[in-house]
């Protein structure tokens, strides 16, 4: 048998990741690598000690759920909670980083964004290639999401 790609390995992790969202209406996994070494996970999520959307309900506005913490700013602040540091790192989401998650991975010193299905927002792309910011598509199977 073959061994996976790294960015495959990656993937696969995060989409392992996403199976602990707690908000019903969207499932993403995130992971922080450099190095090839983990750095830090997170996953679409209520904030700690809040009721989560899948017992609770959603909180809407324009058709978006905000009781949520989005998987990559999860895992940007489990690093941050926990000392690690992440600059020149790679981040790997089972769906594209929205506007402000995309700023805040840039800011934080994520180089490489890989991501698997496309989530919302086209200003990524222009802003990832004005910075010189790898941005990957990696076809996932919907499915598992």
């Amino acid at each position: 048998m073959a061994r996976v790609k790294w960015e495959d390995y990656f993937m696969n992790i995060a989409k392992q990741v996403a199976t602990r969202s707690t908000c019903d209406r969207k499932h993403v996994g995130a992971v922080i690598v450099r190095d090839k070494t983990i750095l830090s996970t997170g996953y679409n999520g209520s904030i700690r000690g809040m009721p989560h959307c899948d017992e609770a309900g959603h909180l809407m506005e324009n058709e978006h759920c905000v009781a949520t913490i989005h998987a990559e700013a999860n895992a940007i602040l489990q690093a941050a909670k926990n000392g690690v540091m992440i600059d020149n790192s790679e981040v790997y989401i089972t769906a594209s980083p929205c506007w402000n998650c995309f700023k805040m991975a840039v800011n934080s010193g994520i180089k490489k964004i890989y991501y698997g299905e496309f989530y919302k927002d086209e200003r990524i792309f222009d802003v990832a290639k004005k910075l010189g910011i790898e941005l990957t598509h990696i076809k996932v199977n919907q499915s598992e999401l």
